[in-house]
């Protein structure tokens, strides 16, 4: 695959590295460490770094959903003047992620224009995955975080000092079933089209499929009764699933043959999609022609690289949900 060995960029097939036995099995993450809203201990990390205005920057792409969820988490939190962000080019290619105007990332560091130099500037002699989404902090000049799970819980406590912004994407009397649908999630829907769309063999597809639209069904039957994941209100749950939803039938229905039916086939999941699309500044994180073209040139799994004009998407229309109770997202209660 493309990627740093031993600090140098290696160009290849995107996905075979995390190719085993004809199946896709994520590589994880590397980079973990955490911001706290004063640089106290967290439970992942004894010296986490203090949340400040200006010192962090967001790297994403709009095609990939682990940073998507980030994006949302910013706009969410209202973070967007304390954290900018910077967008790479649509198109995946040899040279991994690209920004084809060059990224102020800080004084410690040149202008970004691969990707990968962050992960250099970081440990110089890095080998493995280069991915989306970073924190990354300016004034050290190296990467805090490249997980988005972490990234994403983060945004959503360590700041909140600084923006007096309250809302809550992981409340405590929710965790544990917050937990339990992000566990089943991932698995089987975002990670489930990835393993559906890079698998090898035959029978690793298959698996993968049945087991994604078994649970798009299961959640397709939970929507019916109930307005969001956990109930009445927005989790970060949610959005987890959102950012695989919005690009399913633009993108994995046909570059991942994950072909079975389409979002639009589910009358909740689809109206549940285009409530939380048209939630306040989330239209502003997705860009569907990013999402379209960016797959579809990802030889590994588009050899042609011929992209497809379609499908039109509508996602303002109404959702029609209002019937289900529901009370959006939960605030935190003001700490004494």
């Amino acid at each position: 695959m493309p990627g740093l060995v031993d600090g140098q960029w290696v160009r290849g097939d995107i996905a075979e590295s995390e190719i085993h036995g004809g199946a896709f099995e994520r590589e994880p993450t590397r980079f973990r460490r955490w911001i706290t809203p004063h640089g106290t201990p967290a439970p992942a990390d004894d010296t986490p770094l203090a949340a400040e205005a200006g010192r962090f920057q967001l790297f994403v792409a709009y095609l990939c959903p682990w940073a998507s969820r980030t994006l949302i988490a910013r706009r969410l939190k209202g973070l967007e003047s304390l954290i900018p962000v910077s967008v790479a080019d649509a198109v995946l290619g040899e040279d991994g992620w690209t920004y084809s105007e060059p990224q102020d990332a800080g004084p410690a560091i040149a202008p970004v224009t691969r990707h990968h130099q962050l992960y250099t500037a970081t440990e110089p002699r890095y080998t493995g995955k280069v991915s989306v989404p970073v924190l990354w902090d300016r004034q050290a000049g190296r990467i805090v975080n490249n997980e988005s799970a972490d990234i994403l819980r983060m945004l959503n406590t360590a700041f909140d000092h600084l923006t007096g912004n309250r809302l809550d994407l992981y409340p405590v009397p929710l965790r544990g079933e917050i937990d339990a649908w992000n566990a089943l999630i991932y698995e089987r829907v975002n990670n489930g089209v990835y393993r559906a769309g890079f698998a090898r063999s035959q029978a690793s597809h298959e698996t993968a499929v049945r087991a994604l639209f078994d649970t798009l069904a299961r959640i397709e039957r939970h929507l019916d009764v109930h307005r969001y994941l956990a109930g009445r209100h927005l989790t970060e749950a949610d959005w987890r699933l959102f950012v695989t939803l919005v690009r399913f039938d633009v993108a994995y229905h046909g570059a991942f043959k994950c072909n079975v039916r389409r979002i639009e086939d589910y009358p909740n999941l689809a109206a549940y999609l285009r409530e939380l699309y048209q939630w306040p500044g989330i239209r502003e994180t997705v860009n569907l022609e990013h999402i379209r073209v960016g797959y579809y040139t990802n030889a590994a799994i588009n050899p042609s690289l011929v992209v497809p004009l379609g499908p039109d998407v509508d996602l303002d229309r109404p959702h029609d949900r209002e019937h289900l109770p529901g009370e959006g997202i939960l605030e935190r209660p003001p700490a004494h």
